[in-house]
């Protein structure tokens, strides 16, 4: 993109090289809120154009399922029907979206539109059933709330799930009232969730800029975080967190001029969905509380505004409950959060700093899963690459836009925001949260830490959207030559959003079987297994295997599935081991696993994600061998009682008595 450079920058012939590029850089990086168009945007849709629009996202689907359908066979083709089919789900949409002069009902319906899209986009991959990790350990959780009827059961594959039980009271309340299956209650659920979540991330855009454009171009940003798409989608608790972290902040920032009883009744509102947030995710309510104690400190600081104390006082009380009622939950529960995310955030803080230091990494830092093929990862550091330009040209624009209405020329607001004057602590709050990219970034980088820098990703593009935003409706578009000017910032929104799309898994594309790959090891094969084991030895039997077969066994065999073989001994070391020592064998025998299940597909090539069993395993290089998996045949006390010729049960009660 190129960028046309202001006339006063040659019309000294005297302006040394360096005072010219000082004020180059300062009109790119700097505060000028003069460079976008002024546009009084038509008040009626152009409805020829969402027609066109809805034909044209129709016809992309098609494309996904044919990709989808011609993968499962290994056809050559499958990728060009696949990727044709995204470009044009997002491109001409996106380019519409951003478009300037559009009617705020079309950016709205059409925001509505790509969103529930890219959600069918995710459900096609599997679309009769659940198929992500995550979902499955939230498919198990409900299943046991409809057999048990009751919460707060254990659940070994997520033991912090059972504290933040929200998703699965909803899903369950659905089946109940309507008779449909789990799978087809949760997915009309998470369709109603994606609407609720763009239409309320819109309106607190527009509560706190005024402008349903930039509120608009704010959501297509967003979509390029490389949560939305797939995680953010899934039958699992932050999908449900996410929008009621959004819908506070949406319901906050539009009530922040209501005065007396409307007041008191937004903030009855917003008491209700932080006390729901409490119960439902907990990254999600402490990013909130982080959120709403921020809103509190510069509404502290703050000196600028007609209504100081009021807005002190109901941010003091928002940031209280925000703040109180997750905690309240946490004493009130004896909640595990510590031990769930403690050794999570340990590793990859000190594996990033290892990095930094130059430290030797873990041989886990070398291994790791197979990059994406080269076009997605491409598409994913272009849209990596122009977020940064988005928000290196926007950061002070943002800033400007908090600073009084008087002061917002140049510089000028910038020394009035330091001196702590400024209109709206939420916008400039939000800019300086995307301070926080390249830290998430930063940790994207590392296996360790890949998980603190998706996580994060996910409430930090939330101020990335706006400042990005704001770059290109006050910088891209004033410098851009007058013919490129509606098409080239379009185009590059346009690019984010498949970054977002590209980025959210390794292979989006549907294949054959391949070995420990999440999503993709989910087959016939080991589902028809786990559904024989309901059958011929009833649910509930406790069980152990690897990680993809665990999920199976626990969501369609009903078994109880363990991660351990008995504490402090967990199945990698069962299972990987050349052969078993008496201490293996001690372990089986005192422990109170009644069944094994070994899938000889692990011998076949090594671990798509790197590890066969848990995330926390060393990396493996090679594939384990048949004796290795095989090595209980002939171990008295165990006995072989299903054999497919790749998966095996073996029933280890026998060994019980031996302790």
């Amino acid at each position: 993109m190129s960028l046309m450079v202001p006339a006063h920058f040659t019309a000294g012939a005297r302006i040394s090289p360096l005072r010219a590029g000082i004020r180059f850089v300062s009109a790119v990086i700097g505060p000028d809120l003069r460079g976008g168009s002024v546009e009084t945007p038509p008040q009626r849709a152009n409805v020829g154009w969402i027609a066109v629009l809805c034909l044209t996202i129709a016809t992309a689907l098609l494309l996904v399922v044919a990709g989808h359908a011609a993968g499962r066979r290994a056809y050559d083709v499958a990728p060009l029907f696949f990727w044709s089919g995204v470009v044009l789900l997002v491109v001409p949409t996106s380019l519409r979206i951003a478009w300037p002069m559009l009617a705020r009902g079309e950016r709205l319906f059409l925001l509505f539109l790509l969103a529930e899209a890219l959600f069918y986009y995710k459900a096609v991959y599997s679309p009769t059933s659940f198929i992500n990790h995550d979902e499955f350990l939230h498919w198990i959780a409900a299943d046991d709330l409809m057999t048990a009827r009751r919460l707060f059961l254990s659940n070994p594959l997520l033991p912090i799930g059972p504290t933040y039980p929200a998703l699965e009271i909803l899903s369950t309340a659905i089946v109940n009232l309507t008779g449909l299956p789990l799978f087809v209650a949760g997915t009309l659920l998470l369709i109603v969730l994606r609407g609720t979540f763009i239409g309320a991330l819109f309106v607190f855009f527009e509560s706190i800029t005024g402008s349903p454009r930039i509120s608009a171009i704010a959501c297509l940003a967003y979509m390029g975080c490389s949560t939305f798409v797939l995680f953010e989608s899934m039958f699992s608790y932050e999908s449900l967190g996410i929008v009621l972290c959004v819908l506070t902040f949406a319901v906050e920032a539009a009530s922040k001029d209501l005065v007396g009883r409307p007041r008191l009744k937004a903030l009855g509102l917003i008491a209700l969905l932080l006390a729901s947030l409490a119960v439902t995710h907990h990254l999600s309510a402490a990013f909130t509380a982080s959120y709403f104690g921020a809103l509190a400190a510069l509404e502290a600081l703050r000196r600028h505004g007609p209504s100081r104390i009021k807005a002190r006082t109901a941010a003091g009380v928002t940031a209280l409950l925000a703040i109180a009622l997750p905690l309240l939950w946490i004493l009130a529960h004896g909640n595990p959060l510590t031990s769930y995310l403690g050794p999570v955030v340990e590793t990859g803080f000190n594996t990033l700093l290892g990095k930094i230091l130059g430290a030797p990494t873990p041989r886990s830092e070398h291994l790791g899963a197979p990059t994406q093929p080269l076009s997605m990862h491409l598409t994913t550091l272009l849209a990596i690459l122009l977020l940064a330009l988005g928000l290196a040209t926007g950061f002070f624009r943002s800033l400007a836009m908090a600073a009084p209405s008087d002061a917002r020329t140049g510089w000028r607001s910038i020394h009035d925001v330091l001196k702590r004057r400024w209109r709206d602590s939420r916008v400039t709050l939000l800019t300086f949260i995307t301070l926080l990219f390249p830290v998430s970034l930063a940790f994207r980088l590392t296996n360790a830490g890949w998980e603190i820098g998706n996580r994060l990703g996910t409430f930090v593009f939330i101020g990335v959207g706006l400042v990005v935003a704001v770059s290109v409706v006050q910088f891209w578009e004033g410098r851009t030559p007058r013919e490129w000017r509606s098409v080239a910032p379009a185009v590059a929104l346009a690019a984010i959003v498949l970054g977002g799309v590209t980025s959210a898994t390794l292979d989006p594309l549907r294949g054959r079987y391949r070995v420990a790959a999440d999503q993709q090891s989910i087959e016939s094969m080991g589902i028809e297994t786990a559904l024989w084991t309901k059958e011929w030895l009833k649910p509930g039997n406790r069980f152990t295997a690897d990680r993809t077969n665990r999920l199976l066994l626990a969501g369609y065999g009903r078994q109880d599935a363990r991660v351990n073989i008995v504490q402090g001994v967990d199945a990698a070391r069962i299972f990987e081991a050349k052969e078993l020592v008496p201490d293996d064998l001690y372990a089986l025998a005192r422990g109170d696993v009644d069944f094994l299940l070994v899938d000889l597909r692990l011998s076949t090539a090594i671990p798509v994600l790197g590890f066969y069993f848990e995330p926390w395993q060393a990396q493996q290089g090679t594939p384990l061998s048949g004796a290795q998996l095989l090595k209980f045949n002939n171990i008295k006390g165990i006995t072989r009682i299903y054999d497919n010729g790749w998966i095996v049960i073996y029933d280890v009660r026998g060994l019980h008595g031996n302790s």
